[in-house]
């Protein structure tokens, strides 16, 4: 869902749901790659997401300066073809946060995701002045984007509910669910009696789409999916017609993939995936990131191959 264009352009999103892809952003000689980054957007377009975010973890967004985020905003929001684009916005201190959120709004993005990246702890109260100066800037909506295991943050569910009533939150991306169906039933009802109703729940972590989505929430923010999404559609889609057993079926075939994953790292194996397929160029990620080893790329590509995603 969408409303209508502001005085920039910019279409802001008023629901996240289904699925949104996160893409690569694709390196070549150290500088964008902008003609394989528009190809993953194209293929995402292709595939049919229901909204695309740029500079994610996956996106790298952390190790590229304020211009080359903005130029990636650009391209993705020009090649999306009506697709609303979300864009990551996070950045050590609240006044380069501020700057790319207005570089975002100029670009024409959607919306936005923000984590609370810190080199020093932060404590709940900074964390909510961060959220408080990013909901402040614009009308662009606001992702919460709880990503421990990147910004050694920790979120509870008492800050969800207090960062929920700023105005322009639209959606809290929670880092996977527990295992068993019952527990993680619960954990959503959890989060979701905090927020209020207009506040809806985005669960992150590739191997917990399926489950997350089982278990009530409304998005499925894929990393890997922002390479090869056709599967990760299929499991979205089987969720929203009803068929969580088909969904989790699905989601189980891929169980090669989410454990090599769990070991390297859904960025490397996304860009392992791309470079293989010729999407994306050798050493496609920033230094001093380095991809796959040889060993492991011997493995994915037998993986892909078994699982029918090589030429996905």
């Amino acid at each position: 869902m969408m409303t209508s264009p502001d005085s920039t352009g910019t279409v802001p999103v008023t629901a996240l749901t289904g699925l949104s892809a996160f893409p690569l952003t694709p390196l070549k000689d150290g500088q964008l790659d902008q003609t394989a980054f528009i190809g993953l957007v194209q293929r995402l377009v292709a595939a049919g997401v229901d909204s695309i975010t740029v500079l994610g973890s996956t996106g790298s967004y952390m190790y590229l300066d304020r211009a080359e985020r903005e130029r990636v905003i650009r391209l993705a929001v020009q090649h999306a073809a009506g697709i609303p684009v979300l864009a990551g916005v996070g950045a050590m201190r609240t006044e380069h946060v501020l700057a790319h959120i207005d570089d975002a709004r100029a670009a024409g993005a959607a919306g936005v995701l923000l984590a609370p990246v810190g080199y020093q702890r932060l404590d709940d109260d900074e964390v909510f002045e961060l959220f408080r100066a990013a909901t402040g800037r614009s009308e662009l909506p606001v992702v919460v984007y709880d990503n421990p295991s990147t910004t050694h943050f920790t979120f509870s569910n008492q800050l969800y509910g207090r960062i929920a009533q700023l105005p322009g939150i639209i959606s809290i991306k929670i880092p996977g669910v527990p295992a068993d169906p019952e527990k993680a039933r619960a954990h959503v009802a959890a989060i979701r009696a905090v927020l209020p109703e207009h506040v809806g729940i985005g669960v992150s972590g590739d191997a917990f789409g399926a489950a997350g989505l089982i278990a009530g929430c409304d998005t499925w923010f894929t990393a890997v999916g922002g390479t090869i999404p056709v599967p990760m559609l299929g499991i979205t889609r089987a969720v929203q017609a009803g068929e969580p057993a088909k969904a989790q079926a699905l989601s189980e075939d891929l169980q090669p993939l989410w454990e090599l994953i769990g070991q390297c790292g859904s960025l490397r194996v996304s860009a392992a995936i791309a470079e293989r397929q010729g999407l994306a160029a050798p050493d496609c990620l920033p230094l001093p990131v380095q991809g796959l080893k040889p060993d492991q790329r011997a493995q994915l590509a037998l993986m892909l191959d078994r699982l029918g995603l090589a030429s996905l």
